[in-house]
């Protein structure tokens, strides 16, 4: 690996290069493309921060180990409805994260090992900024740059958390979603600011665990995002749950001995507080982009930061491509694992390229109720003035449902009235991103609502004939 030390301002005419067939900026999902089909491919990886990506160290995989047992303490508070008197003993935290982390940072620390085994990869482990024409400049751990090129480059430098500038802060301290699952102890009282799924997903497990939480949400619900419909249910069945103050931002922060007190202003012009022990924000995440200086290589950037690319994930500079949170606004690991495929095979196949297909790509909300969904909203298609009907099955309509005393889940449909297509599927409840799958695959396959309800069998008294009895409802 070449290391030797460069100007921050690299001068074209006389930096050593070092140049590589195949430059890769991220060790997330772009980190599968390798195999052995690159063994005669001399290959350089880039990685600022933690090998293996947000979602296996940060993201999707540490948060649904905390939110699984988070979901049994909730399903614990339920059994009175059941019939069933249970308590909960303790929640052993550090046990719990100790668990986690310790199977989730070994995976990532032997992800790194391994590719700088392989004799044709070169592992970088710094900040990278592109300085010219498919030019990287890699400041390392040390504070030496080196120069490298690549004939080909993918850009997979993922998202960070966003932070909205308030005043006070930053000096009283705060977490994002980067840090809070590896706090020492649970919070006594936390403030979740946001309202999106990382906000809900974390209020969730913290709640659970025992903190009491205030989430604090600039805008009128939760999950605005998803269907109206599911929004206004999962904000009721939360507003029960959180001290939830909607229509609210924070103006500013200080610690007292107290803990830590936000001014809050409402949209009416109230003023408020709120003391907690620990600030999570949750408010969104930026795009990696403009962080890589992509602009000195040629490649566009949108007005929401995300790298420009077609749906062959190549960008408008011939050999660079770009995949996952730095290029896509629905940020979605599944998506971006898929992405990874298709520039793996354009890279090898340069002259047969294949291309993304974003038309049915289910998403998935892991608080409590679980929400999932896939296609159009209800207010989208209203808003495009396309004609469209309604199937619509409570949980509580169905044996299962029956059974677990459910009064809120329910599966909602968005249908075509004349091609019977499924346009919009919307579950909110128990094990919605299981239930939501068989519709992403009837859709997919191009089956009508008729022919997803009538062709096949569902099991009774299985949780699936819920699905089973919206389709029929349509």
């Amino acid at each position: 690996m070449t290391t030797d030390p460069q100007s921050n301002d690299p001068d074209p005419e006389s930096s050593t290069q070092t140049p590589y067939d195949l430059v890769i900026i991220g060790t997330g999902s772009a980190n599968s493309i390798l195999d052995e089909r690159f063994a005669d491919w001399r290959v350089a990886i880039i990685e600022r921060d933690v090998f293996g990506g947000t979602c296996l160290n940060r993201g999707c995989i540490p948060s649904k180990m905390f939110i699984y047992p988070a979901d049994v303490i909730m399903e614990m508070r339920h059994l009175g409805a059941l019939g069933v008197d249970a308590d909960l003993r303790d929640v052993r935290w550090r046990d719990m994260r100790d668990r986690i982390f310790g199977r989730i940072d070994p995976i990532a620390a032997g992800g790194a090992e391994y590719r700088k085994g392989q004799p044709n990869v070169d592992v970088y482990e710094g900040d990278a900024r592109f300085v010219g024409t498919k030019r990287l400049a890699i400041t390392l751990a040390d504070g030496s740059v080196t120069e490298i090129t690549g004939d080909q480059i993918v850009i997979a430098a993922g998202a960070r958390p966003m932070v909205p500038e308030i005043d006070g802060l930053e000096e009283a301290g705060f977490h994002t979603s980067d840090t809070i699952m590896r706090l020492d102890d649970v919070p006594a009282r936390l403030a979740v600011l946001g309202g999106g799924f990382i906000a809900c997903e974390q209020a969730h497990l913290f709640e659970a665990f025992g903190s009491k939480v205030t989430m604090v949400v600039r805008g009128l619900g939760l999950l605005t995002h998803q269907d109206d419909d599911v929004s206004q249910r999962f904000t009721e069945l939360s507003a029960d749950r959180f001290d939830l103050r909607l229509s609210t931002t924070v103006t500013s922060a200080r610690r007292t001995d107290g803990g830590i007190v936000l001014s809050t202003l409402h949209s009416d012009g109230t003023v408020g507080e709120v003391v907690v022990d620990e600030v999570l924000v949750a408010t969104g995440r930026t795009p990696n982009g403009a962080q890589l200086a992509v602009g000195a290589t040629g490649v566009e950037l949108d007005d929401a930061g995300l790298v420009v690319t077609d749906n062959s994930l190549a960008t408008c500079v011939d050999g660079i491509w770009a995949l996952g949170d730095v290029r896509s606004p629905l940020q979605l690991k599944h998506v971006a694992n898929h992405e990874g495929r298709v520039v793996q095979h354009n890279l090898l196949h340069r002259d047969e390229p294949i291309h993304i297909d974003e038309m049915y790509v289910p998403h998935a909300v892991f608080g409590f109720p679980q929400v999932a969904s896939v296609g159009e909203t209800e207010q989208a298609l209203r808003n495009s003035r396309r004609d469209y009907l309604v199937g619509r099955r409570d949980h509580g309509a169905t044996a299962y449902g029956w059974a677990m005393e459910d009064t809120t889940g329910f599966v909602k449909l968005l249908v075509d009235p004349l091609t019977r297509e499924l346009l919009g599927a919307h579950i909110i409840g128990h094990q919605a991103a299981i239930l939501l799958q068989q519709l992403v695959q009837g859709m997919r396959a191009g089956e009508t609502v008729d022919s997803m309800a009538r062709n096949q069998m569902y099991p009774h008294p299985a949780l699936s004939e819920v699905v089973e009895n919206a389709l029929l409802d349509v």
